[in-house]
């Protein structure tokens, strides 16, 4: 086998082996700095991917990411910072296939509907039996810092 070869299966071999690797694990990796700072009981959180009341920001970062939104605000003359994770939920919708509907004098889509929205096979809706996937987005978690440190969390959709 020669030279090039060996350095392209090598090549191949590093990016299939790294996309094996969690989220997770990959900030921890390009973190060391950081998960080298935190506790030995929060670092094992964070392999976890758990959090506690009392970790800093950095170990949030580590367990669960960067937020997908940050409200910043004040409660009794303290700074509040909320970061909030969101996830999506698959929803399955049967489809029946015949484009109906209540339409009216020309049917629900306009100048090609009957009275009810039948459209016959030359309906590009018509014949669409099976399953639909739906993708419906909801609020995973939801982290209240004051100061540097986790003060209250709550996960699960919400």
């Amino acid at each position: 086998m020669s030279t090039s070869c060996r350095l392209l299966l090598g090549a191949l071999l590093t990016v299939l082996i790294s996309s094996c690797v969690s989220p997770r694990e990959r900030r921890i990796a390009n973190n060391p700095q950081i998960y080298q700072s935190l506790s030995t009981s929060d670092q094992l959180l964070v392999q976890q991917g758990r959090i506690r009341e009392g970790m800093t920001k950095e170990g949030v970062f580590l367990s669960y990411g960067r937020p997908d939104s940050v409200a910043v605000g004040k409660q009794k003359g303290v700074s509040l910072e909320k970061w909030t994770y969101m996830g999506s939920q698959p929803v399955y919708a049967n489809t029946f296939g015949m484009s109906m509907g209540w339409g009216g004098y020309r049917g629900y889509r306009g100048y090609r509907g009957l009275g009810y929205g039948y459209c016959g096979p030359w309906d590009p809706y018509w014949g669409n039996m099976g399953t639909t996937v739906m993708y419906v987005p909801y609020k995973a978690a939801t982290v209240t810092f004051r100061g540097n440190r986790v003060t209250e969390y709550l996960t699960g959709p919400q």
